[in-house]
């Protein structure tokens, strides 16, 4: 399709993006736009350096490419390069969503389907709100002169609602949100969102500040899931290792990391929003274990990581468009679910505190999780709500304290949002996992 200069390494990706969005401020439409965009992103590396280019018209890929093969130095060794080595050739056209694409769906019906949940935040206790109707559809292909030529589509939809309580002197905000993959999944939701709706309300009448201490906490599959995420999801991009003896040696592959219950896994085959089929270098997308059985077991590699460590690749390099190069990301990450209903492991606590929804959470050796709805257990059953600031842990000490894991599981994605690193934010990824019941953790 395009010609390569010789003796140099090239790959190019290209990006056709469709994206909806539609907002509403109460019941008034604030926001209401279409976009459809294509761009390119080039590279050329000649063993030494990499040369990059990202652009608009298509026209002028084969252009970019001669221009960066003329900064670069010819390397008749190239093919040797161990980065070059650790690049899969693969060859596929695997388009999935030519049929029930959000791009037949029309405006009108988008805005009719958001608008119709509108009545469910007029509520007393609501004083204000937002509501967001967000679809993305994007086909890419990669080419390399290695031989790759894939192309491949991916898409997501979403609907989430932003809105403010106020009882008495009580104040607190809340998010109902649903991710999808199918525009058709989004309809029939208003007994699931008016019941979450109502957890809010409840919430904020009822909830008493928590006594600060050391408790035995449970997650909810969504805390759970961002847990993993922010806490040790992000110190498996093996970006952060290289030339990094210490971190290295802190997570040596093969240590024990946790009881044998805890699995944890990066997955780009899983359908949602961290579906990955082929990474942006090209790599077919993976189930990587990264814990197992409570032994740390893998990473989450590029090429140039992959080749750096001496380690299998992962399909994890990722960028958040054409305008970026690919870094080491997450896809959808999460820990595996075990074989205890959720029932069996709160009846074994005393006295303790249930995540149930969060509002951010962050960290990397040390982690913080600020939730949204949290609750008390007491002599063995969730009961009555509290208002928690944060809950934080050591990341090593808190997977080591991972004692229970239930059967029930739930995957789920940002829907308007995502993963930030670097300068690139947001990246669509999912997370979840199962109820997971951590011994001791600060709550505040």
């Amino acid at each position: 399709m395009y010609s390569f200069p010789k003796d140099l390494y090239t790959d190019v990706r290209i990006e056709e993006v469709f994206d909806t969005r539609i907002s509403f401020k109460k019941t008034e439409l604030y926001e209401q736009k279409v976009r459809n965009n294509r761009g390119a992103f080039i590279r050329v590396f000649d063993g030494n350096r990499w040369y990059y280019s990202s652009l608009t018209d298509l026209n002028d890929i084969q252009k970019a490419i001669d221009t960066l093969a003329l900064m670069a130095k010819p390397n008749p060794q190239i093919l040797d390069h161990p980065v070059v080595g650790a690049f899969e050739s693969n060859r596929e056209t695997l388009l999935q969503y030519e049929d029930n694409s959000v791009t037949q769906i029309s405006i009108e019906e988008k805005r009719n389907l958001l608008e119709g949940y509108l009545a469910l935040l007029d509520r007393s206790e609501i004083v204000h709100h937002s509501s967001y109707y967000v679809d993305n559809k994007i086909i890419k292909s990669i080419y390399s002169s290695k031989g790759t030529a894939v192309t491949f589509d991916r898409q997501t939809c979403g609907l989430r609602f932003d809105y403010e309580l106020a009882f008495g002197e009580n104040k607190d905000s809340a998010v109902t949100s649903e991710a999808a993959i199918y525009f058709d999944q989004l309809k029939g939701l208003k007994t699931k969102f008016n019941e979450e709706i109502a957890k809010s309300i409840a919430f904020v009448k009822e909830a008493e500040p928590v006594e600060p201490g050391k408790y035995t906490v449970i997650l909810s599959p969504q805390a759970t899931g961002v847990f993993t995420h922010e806490s040790f999801g992000h110190k498996s991009e093996s970006d952060f290792m290289v030339g990094d003896e210490t971190m290295r040696a802190e997570w040596a592959l093969g240590k024990e990391i946790g009881q044998s219950l805890l699995t944890i896994i990066d997955d780009g085959t899983e359908v949602g929003n961290g579906y990955v089929p082929y990474d942006d270098e090209g790599t077919a997308g993976k189930k990587t274990y990264i814990i197992r059985n409570g032994e740390l077991v893998g990473r989450l590699h590029s090429a140039a990581t992959s080749a750096a460590l001496e380690e299998p690749l992962t399909g994890n390099a990722r960028s958040i468009n054409f305008e970026f190069e690919p870094i080491v990301r997450m896809t959808t990450t999460y820990i595996e679910k075990g074989d205890r209903p959720l029932e069996d492991i709160v009846c074994e606590i005393d006295s303790g505190i249930f995540v149930d929804t969060i509002k951010h959470g962050s960290g990397m050796s040390t982690f913080t999780i600020a939730p949204a709805r949290a609750y008390k257990i007491e002599n063995g059953k969730i009961t009555t709500p509290v208002k928690v600031s944060v809950v934080t842990g050591n990341v090593f000490k808190t997977l080591a304290e991972v004692d229970a894991v239930s059967e029930e599981f739930e995957l789920s994605g940002f829907v308007g949002g995502g993963c930030g690193k670097m300068e690139q934010f947001p990246l669509p990824v999912g997370f979840g996992g199962p109820y997971t019941r951590v011994k001791e953790l600060n709550v505040q």
